[in-house]
């Protein structure tokens, strides 16, 4: 039987005459998988309800944070007390003390940690600091890897800007981002030639670990060995973006699971529990430049929030107290992959099926997948065709070709093989 998206259209026409587009981030509007977005009701476990009825095995995770599932019943113990007590002062309290412990204990390198609002807010100030730390303005990023909105990191940048083709954006000033230097992921040749070329100019280098806004694309392990080495032969900062890596792969995140410790990192998704947060930090030197210790400004109003700072401590503190569930995860994310890598090898058709540690992704295009170039073969029409079936059967999957899916403790085992069988099902469907 076909789905009613009723009430989720009328939403969609009222949304477009008062938010851009009908939406507040553009992968929402799923347009690069040819149809209107759905209206979200409520989520529960491992599962969204939309404003029409329907229910969708998630496999989004609100893009990542939603680690524990929806509405864990440990992270809303406690919650109406914070309620009343004030969900923002504009001024210290405790539990930020005890947020930016706790981050400190379990990464590596993190002496000293500053809250921020958003993963965006998080890479612009690391940027900015190291910046003001090491006296230098150029930066390199590579292809493919997204750092949030900001302009000078809006360049080449993966994700809704891969999928609407659009590598750069209008409203980004060319002095902006002139000193952003691009590289091809997973080229250490390139990154020594670059060093090579502009010697003593590089403030920083910024990377994801593993890039989640191409599709799962991990560094190979020379590569970010490589970029540790140069950053210390040329006294440039090296960071981390681990907004979407943090405390998902590990505790420790990709710093850990690599064994590379980076000088600054930036985190958000999973430390506030599925509340807005973001935060940066990294060596006590580095961090020491930030106001008002330091020269370098950054600030914001409801930065360590004590709603966001309960539900990101108390997910960090369950997970660290819980670490099997990360070799849980990860066992369910290479069972997916083996099952559905079968069936695609079964059926010889036109995709991949690959995954880092606990993220898997689903390419519609054959072959590793290690940079940016490799990655735009996919066929974004197949799996605007994939996703449409996919979400009539009940399992909602990332609007966009480029971006993974993501598993949760709530993902038990009969409901993988449900979304195995359902895969199935739809690619014979899609190739009859």
């Amino acid at each position: 039987m076909t789905k009613s998206y009723a009430k989720s259209d009328i939403l969609f026409e009222a949304a477009k005459k008062v938010i851009p587009g009908g939406v507040n981030s553009p992968v929402r509007a799923f347009k690069s998988v040819g149809r209107s977005p759905i209206f979200i009701e409520r989520a529960e476990g491992a599962y969204l309800y939309d404003v029409d009825g329907n229910q969708y095995l998630d496999m989004i995770c609100s893009w990542g944070p939603m680690i524990l599932g929806h509405g864990h019943p440990m992270l809303l113990e406690g919650i109406e007390a914070v309620f009343r007590n004030g969900t923002s002062y504009g001024l210290p309290s405790k539990i930020e003390v005890a947020m930016a412990e706790k981050l400190c204990s379990l990464y590596p390198s993190l002496d000293m940690v500053r809250m921020v609002n958003s993963g965006t807010e998080a890479t612009m100030s690391a940027i900015r600091v190291a910046r003001g730390y090491t006296g230098r303005n150029k930066i390199i990023k590579f292809e493919g890897c997204y750092h949030g909105h900001s302009d000078a990191l809006l360049v080449k940048s993966g994700s809704g800007t891969l999928t609407y083709g659009v590598p750069t954006s209008p409203g980004v000033p060319a002095d902006t981002v002139k000193d952003t230097l691009v590289l091809p992921y997973n080229d250490l040749e390139a990154l020594k030639a670059l060093f090579a070329a502009n010697p003593n100019e590089i403030a920083c280098v910024i990377v994801e670990p593993v890039a989640g806004n191409m599709g799962v694309v991990a560094a190979r392990p020379e590569f970010l060995k490589g970029m540790r080495a140069l950053c210390d032969q040329y006294g440039a900062v090296l960071i981390f973006d681990e907004v979407i890596t943090g405390f998902r792969i590990a505790l420790g995140g990709a710093a850990e699971v690599y064994g590379v410790t980076p000088d600054l990192a930036c985190f958000g998704k999973i430390i506030g529990g599925g509340l807005p947060v973001g935060a940066y930090g990294g060596k006590l030197d580095i961090m020491s430049v930030v106001s008002p210790i330091g020269p370098v400004y950054q600030a914001g109003t409801l930065s360590g929030n004590p709603l966001a700072m309960h539900f990101g401590l108390k997910t960090l503190n369950y997970l660290e107290a819980n670490p099997q569930i990360y070799s849980e995860l990860e066992g369910k994310a290479a069972w997916l992959v083996d099952k559905i890598g079968n069936i695609i090898d079964q059926g010889n058709y036109p995709m991949s099926m690959i995954r880092f540690k606990s993220m898997p992704c689903l390419f519609f295009a054959k072959g590793e997948m290690f940079s940016y170039d490799e990655v735009k073969n996919c066929d974004t029409t197949l799996y605007g065709d994939f996703f449409r079936r996919m979400m009539e059967k009940g399992y909602l999957l990332p609007p966009a070709q480029f971006e993974g899916w993501f598993l949760s403790t709530a993902h038990t085992e009969a409901l993988l093989e449900a979304l195995v069988v359902a895969v199935d099902e739809t690619l014979k469907e899609m190739f009859a």
